[in-house]
């Protein structure tokens, strides 16, 4: 507990200068870093001819489907050809095309998700040049895709900004320094980083032991600070060779959660009220640390993820009915699937963590959880608005947000507002794409899975359980959280191909729709609030926005979690 709760406060610790500083790079304001990065920016867009004025939303969309289109097809080749290129020195084969088609999707849409174990599907270079090189472009396409989009909300320029200054900005600014830093704490902890082959040994019983080595560090530092998820090794995080110690379980919480977390307080500077922000500028006051705006999001957000925190915690110390009436102790909770150096406690956080701030690294085995603690990544990976991925977790929020402010104004008879812009027929059509496809996607995956053959081929566990680890699997995919039950027998051409189709349109198909939102809202005159205007900074809207979440929740997902993990839940202790 005192482990949870010192984690927990190093986040927001850290997420105060790293939100001001993420702030300053958006609005192009000045950083003590400017000097060295400028000079490497200004490199950057000379070599490739950057043109950066200012996009409409139309193509700045256009420029981030485009570009991610050309990195897809590039990193399909190189998997499927992998067995005739360099750096590999283990041997390992081509991919087969479903497969390929499966990880390509993962990786470029910052899920992540794998139906392979790296060790034995990956050569070096296929580790490098497509997983880790897209762990840095999905993070930085979704986080230049969030600033586009508070910028349009915020109103306080005429564009949406460029892309392709965003997305260079992100990159050597923020992921490749911090990535550095802290790779170089992971190896100074154990992490391997090398491209020597894999190392043989002769155990004490005399038998030969294969161990994966290879550029381990690298890679783990940029799944956890880009929100990626996956792993060098099948076993993901839990391994030691991925994460050896406690304090490298600490950094990579921390890493996940720090730049969602700071994206929320940068969206809440960019939208502080235009006079007192030239007030503060012309007397040097200092910035708040959230801004009214960011406050409440991000309390909203909070409170979702400690009811979820909590919820997993108590059911992972309360053990396994079933084991302790069978003789075996349950004081440590139930620590099947976990790594005894973790125990409950952290293995409870991080599983929150990690489908909390989709990030989708595990450092338990999901499918071992106690049916609600397996039940709240499941939840929050469904609701994708808990601090979410880098960027994407905020525009989700803020989906909810808009759509709080509209029933609330129809409760009143009156336009809603959000953010001095009305609200009207245009914007909440694109809400209701954003708010639907995400469940449709789920549902109508897992709907298919369990009513054909080759759906029903995959799932391993009879019963309540095998419901559930369908529902993971297509809400991971959806959500483009990555992280998995792991009992599925998933690299089948069924599994590869909808859920890769899952993870597509669940990624492009909500950010197309909310930057339109952004650029229809750019394109109105702001109003003055008046005596009837729904207040959106206070406790109040935070609260209401809290219910709204949980009611859409509970009318989309309640039937199918009845016959999951509540069920089950209920056969466990009550049976």
């Amino acid at each position: 507990m005192l482990q949870i709760a010192l984690t927990l406060a190093i986040f927001i610790l850290a997420v105060i200068p790293m939100g001001k500083y993420m702030y300053h790079i958006t609005t192009n304001k000045k950083t003590f870093a400017d000097p060295l990065f400028d000079r490497v920016d200004n490199g950057i867009y000379k070599v490739c001819r950057i043109d950066r004025k200012g996009m409409s939303w139309k193509t700045y969309a256009l420029s981030l489907l485009m570009t991610n289109a050309v990195m897809v097809l590039a990193g399909y080749l190189v998997l499927r050809l992998q067995h005739a290129l360099f750096l590999n020195p283990n041997g390992i084969e081509g991919m087969e095309p479903t497969l390929s088609f499966n990880t390509i999707i993962s990786f470029m849409t910052n899920t992540n998700l794998q139906h392979y174990s790296g060790e034995s599907g990956l050569s070096y270079l296929s580790q490098m040049l497509v997983i880790i090189f897209m762990m840095f472009t999905s993070a930085a396409s979704g986080y230049a895709a969030c600033m586009a989009f508070c910028r349009g909300l915020a109103g306080k320029r005429k564009d949406l900004g460029n892309f392709y200054e965003d997305m260079v900005r992100i990159t050597t600014r923020i992921l490749i320094p911090w990535s550095l830093i802290f790779g170089l704490v992971l190896i100074w902890q154990g992490c391997p980083e090398t491209f020597g082959a894999n190392i043989t040994v002769e155990t004490i019983q005399g038998k030969l032991q294969d161990f994966a080595v290879g550029p381990v560090a690298a890679l783990e530092i940029i799944k956890h600070l880009g929100t990626n998820g996956g792993g060098f090794l099948g076993a993901n995080s839990t391994t030691p060779f991925e994460n050896p110690t406690i304090i490298t379980n600490m950094i990579e919480l921390i890493s996940m959660m720090i730049l969602p977390g700071a994206c929320v307080l940068t969206f809440g500077k960019m939208c502080m009220d235009r006079k007192k922000g030239k007030a503060a500028a012309a007397v040097k006051i200092k910035e708040p640390v959230f801004g009214k705006q960011g406050r409440t999001i991000f309390a909203a957000m909070s409170i979702i993820f400690l009811v979820g925190l909590t919820i997993c915690f108590v059911s992972e110390k309360a053990g396994n009915p079933v084991l302790e009436a069978a003789g075996v102790g349950q004081e440590m909770g139930s620590m099947e699937g976990k790594e005894v150096r973790f125990g409950a406690d952290q293995s409870a956080l991080f599983t929150t963590v990690t489908t909390s701030f989709t990030t989708g690294t595990v450092n338990n085995m999901h499918d071992t959880l106690t049916p609600l603690g397996g039940m709240v990544p499941l939840l929050h990976m469904m609701l994708n608005c808990v601090f979410g991925g880098k960027g994407v977790g905020l525009m989700n929020m803020l989906m909810y947000a808009i759509l709080t402010v509209f029933i609330c104004g129809l409760m009143v008879g009156r336009t809603p507002e959000y953010l001095g812009k009305k609200i009207e027929g245009r914007e909440m059509k694109l809400v209701a794409l954003v708010l639907i496809i995400h469940p449709l996607l789920i549902l109508g995956f897992s709907a298919l899975a369990v009513s054909t053959q080759a759906g029903l081929e995959g799932i391993t566990n009879p019963g309540f359980h095998g419901l559930s680890q369908v529902l993971y699997e297509y809400s991971s995919a959806s959500a483009n959280n990555g992280s998995g039950f792991e009992g599925l027998s998933d690299n089948t051409y069924f599994w590869n191909i909808t859920s890769g189709l899952a993870m597509f349109f669940g990624r492009y198909i909500a950010i197309i729709a909310q930057l339109a939102i952004a650029g229809s809202l750019l394109a109105k005159k702001r109003v003055k609030a008046s005596i009837g205007t729904m207040r959106t900074d206070n406790v109040i809207f935070a609260i209401l926005l809290v219910f709204i979440v949980y009611i859409f929740a509970a009318l989309t997902f309640f039937p199918a979690l009845a016959l999951g993990p509540i069920a089950e839940h209920l056969t466990l202790w009550f049976s």
